[in-house]
C-alpha cells in the first residue's frame, strides 16, 4: 500500500508548508506542523486510520499516513526496506507520530531517530505499556492533541536494539514467550486482561530455560531460569515491570529469575505486578551497556509484546536514542 498524500488544510488562511521547517517559516502566515503517521489499524482499540488523519489534522497540521507494513517487517520489529523515504514522501516531516501497540512504537522510534525529529504515540494497543511507563495520554483525544501541538514539550528517551530490531520496553526470553503466546488468543475479547491468563498458562506449563548471560564482556556461571528480562523501561505485560531501571543512565537492565518452584512464581508475579521484581533477593540485577544471552536449545523472544527469534541474542542501547513528545 502507497503512502497515503497529505490531507488538505481548511483554512480560509493556509498554513505555509514547504519543504522544510525554514520555508515553513518565511512566511508572515502561521506556519503548519507536517506529521508524518505510522499506524497499525490491526492493534487493540485502533481507530480506522483516516479518523487518525481527521484528528491530527484538526488545527491545521498536515497528515501524511505511511502503514506499518511500509515500516516494519511483518511482525513489527526490524526496519523495512524505504522506511524513512516513506515518511518522507509527503514531505520532511517535523515529527513522527506512531498509532499502535507496544510493537509498533520501536520501529517509529528508530525512524525519528534517524530523521532527526521527536516521535508522538498514540497508545491504541492492549497494554500501552510504554505510554504508561512514560506518562503519555490514554485518551484518544488527547494523544492527539498532544502529538499536532507545535510547541508540545520534549524529553529524552532511550532506545534498546535486539540485534537490529528496536524496543522500547523490555525484551525476555523464559516465561514471557510462552505467555505471549497463550495470551494473543484472548487480547481482542480480554484486552490487557490476557495477559495475566497467558502468564498463569505459562506458569502451569512452561519449563526453565539454561543460560549465560553476559554483562559487559562478563560471563555469568551457566544456570538454569524461569525467565530473564533486558529493560528500558522495563514494563511489560500490561502493567508489569521489572524495578530499579534508571532513566537516562545510558545502560539497559537485566533481570534473572531463578527456576524453582511453580507456586514460588506467585512471589514473582506479585514483584513483576508492584514494579518490584529486581529488589527480590534471590534475583539478579545487572546494568551493562551491551548485554548477551546464550541459551541452551531453541528458544524465542518476547520483545514488546511481539514473539520473535534473536540471533544473536545481542542488546545495546541505540546511540543518542530519541526524542519524545511528552505532557511537560
Amino acid at each position: 500500500m502507497a503512502a497515503r498524500a497529505p490531507r488538505d488544510v481548511e483554512w480560509d488562511e493556509r498554513p505555509v508548508c514547504g519543504d522544510s521547517a525554514s520555508a515553513r517559516h518565511a512566511s508572515g502566515r502561521l506556519a503548519c506542523v507536517r506529521l508524518a503517521l505510522i499506524a497499525n489499524p490491526h492493534s487493540g482499540t485502533a481507530p480506522d486510520p483516516a479518523d487518525l488523519e481527521a484528528r491530527l489534522a484538526a488545527d491545521g497540521a498536515t497528515v501524511s499516513y505511511v502503514p506499518i507494513e511500509q515500516i516494519a517487517n511483518q511482525d513489527g520489529g526490524d526496519l523495512a526496506g524505504g522506511a524513512l523515504d516513506a515518511l518522507r514522501d509527503g514531505g520532511a516531516p517535523d515529527r513522527i507520530v506512531v498509532a499502535g501497540g507496544d510493537g509498533s512504537v520501536g520501529p517509529a522510534a528508530l525512524c525519528a531517530a534517524k530523521l532527526g525529529v521527536p516521535l508522538a504515540v498514540i497508545g491504541v494497543g492492549t497494554a500501552n505499556d510504554f505510554a504508561r511507563a512514560k506518562d503519555l495520554p490514554l485518551d484518544l483525544g488527547e494523544a492527539c492533541e498532544l502529538a499536532r501541538t507545535r510547541d508540545a514539550s520534549v524529553a529524552h528517551a532511550e532506545l534498546g536494539m535486539a540485534g537490529d530490531r528496536p524496543f522500547v520496553n523490555a525484551a525476555a526470553a523464559g516465561l514471557s514467550v510462552a505467555a505471549a503466546h497463550a495470551a494473543k488468543p484472548h487480547k481482542s475479547r480480554l484486552g490487557p486482561l490476557a495477559y495475566t491468563v497467558g502468564a498463569v498458562r505459562a506458569g502451569v506449563t512452561a519449563t526453565p530455560l539454561r543460560c549465560t548471560v553476559i554483562c559487559d564482556g562478563e560471563r555469568t556461571a551457566p544456570a538454569r531460569a524461569w525467565q530473564v528480562v533486558i529493560g528500558v523501561t522495563g514494563a511489560f505485560g500490561g502493567g508489569s515491570e521489572i524495578g530499579g531501571t534508571r532513566v537516562g543512565d545510558g545502560l539497559l537492565d537485566v533481570a534473572i529469575v531463578p527456576a524453582g518452584s511453580r507456586i514460588g512464581l506467585v512471589r514473582r508475579a506479585y514483584g513483576m505486578r508492584a514494579g518490584r521484581l529486581t529488589a527480590q533477593a534471590d534475583v539478579t540485577h545487572e546494568r551493562a551497556a551491551t548485554i548477551e544471552l546464550e541459551i541452551d536449545g531453541d528458544h524465542g523472544f518476547n520483545v514488546d509484546g511481539e514473539t520473535c527469534r534473536c540471533e544473536p541474542a545481542h542488546f545495546t542501547l541505540h546511540d543518542g536514542g530519541f526524542e519524545l513528545m511528552t505532557r511537560s
